[in-house]
């Protein structure tokens, strides 16, 4: 699956580029026409702790779920976010084999 990574206000190294890949690699497993995902990650300007936003848009054949999770870090963010998609996912192709 193709995985476009954008960080915003700072840089992301390879390394956690390679891991959201890989993370969302394993959604091809719950549904196959998966064409595109869209990955953000934004960090805020607060005293929190959990500052790191992790947001993720997937595409799939008319219609695009989408993800938002504030966590410590990305790659927990990222954990989060694809244990979500995973459930939609495997719910939208549920309702599509109940259609036919």
């Amino acid at each position: 699956m193709k995985v476009n990574t954008q960080s915003v206000n700072f840089n992301a190294d390879q390394k956690l580029i390679n891991f959201i890949q890989q993370r969302m690699d394993k959604l091809d497993m719950y549904y196959d026409k998966v064409i595109k995902s869209d990955v953000f990650l934004k960090v805020e300007n607060t005293s929190n702790k959990e500052n790191k936003i992790f947001e993720a848009k997937v595409s799939v054949p008319g219609d695009s779920l989408v993800v938002k999770k504030q966590c410590k870090t990305f790659e927990e963010g990222a954990d989060m976010a694809v244990a979500s998609l995973q459930r939609q996912l495997k719910k939208r192709k549920e309702k599509l084999r109940a259609h036919l």
